[in-house]
């Protein structure tokens, strides 16, 4: 109980080092998360709208990255950009950049896969008006993404809430360098086996009070979207 007292104590008494911590974490988390649904979202609207050699196999591939263990993703991020890496002279190897690579490629076939589902009873319902009205493609696809907004708006969320829970890329390729690359999921780990319970705890209890945050925001959606399918139906 005086461990969970000085935690509690820790995060209300505004630590500089855990407000860092925290900060970096979500930095990082926000900046993959836009990243990645700022391309996965239309790649998955053109998956849908469009059939093309290959398109099977793309899915398959997304779907099987989508349970890629993430230290798997951190030695690919980690080979590409380490000295004798095809990107090794960028010196971006423990790097938020490098972190924010890594987080990226773990929330890309998430976003890419939830997206793709939202949007194909889209395309079953609106395909043969679309296709009366001949309707021009970007605006096709923008309306598409439009009405399933909400449900996208969920798989936003999911790959954020994939994002900041993250530790075995990130580390491999932050190093969990003191003051430069440290976030939550690694301090945690790295202040448990050093003893240090107090800020581990603190920085725990935030990671779950964000989850808890993201889901109620996922579930806020989720039943927004519901009501609206009602209204206009």
């Amino acid at each position: 109980m005086d461990v969970i007292s000085k935690s509690i104590q820790l995060i209300f008494s505004g630590d500089h080092d855990l407000l860092q911590i925290v900060l970096l974490s979500l930095r990082v988390s926000f900046t993959a998360t836009f990243i990645a649904s700022s391309l996965a979202i239309p790649f998955g609207a053109l998956l849908t709208n469009y059939d093309f050699t290959g398109k099977r196999a793309i899915m398959v591939v997304a779907s099987a990255f989508m349970a890629l263990p993430p230290v798997v993703v951190g030695l690919l991020v980690y080979l590409m950009l380490s000295r004798s890496g095809p990107l090794g002279e960028w010196g971006l190897l423990y790097t938020p950049s490098a972190m924010i690579i890594a987080q990226t490629m773990l929330i890309f076939p998430i976003v890419l896969v939830l997206t793709v589902e939202a949007l194909k009873p889209i395309k079953r319902d609106y395909s043969h008006l679309m296709n009366a009205l001949d309707v021009p493609p970007m605006l096709r696809l923008r309306t598409m993404i439009w009405d399933a907004r909400f449900a996208i708006y969920t798989a936003v969320l999911a790959g954020f809430g994939r994002a900041l829970a993250e530790v075995g890329a990130v580390i491999l390729v932050g190093g969990n360098i003191n003051g430069q690359t440290r976030v939550m999921t690694t301090t945690i780990a790295l202040e448990s086996s050093k003893g240090n319970l107090e800020l581990a705890l603190a920085l725990g209890l935030v990671l779950i009070l964000l989850a808890l945050i993201v889901n109620a925001a996922m579930h806020g959606v989720a039943r927004i979207g519901q009501r609206y399918q009602v209204t206009r139906q």
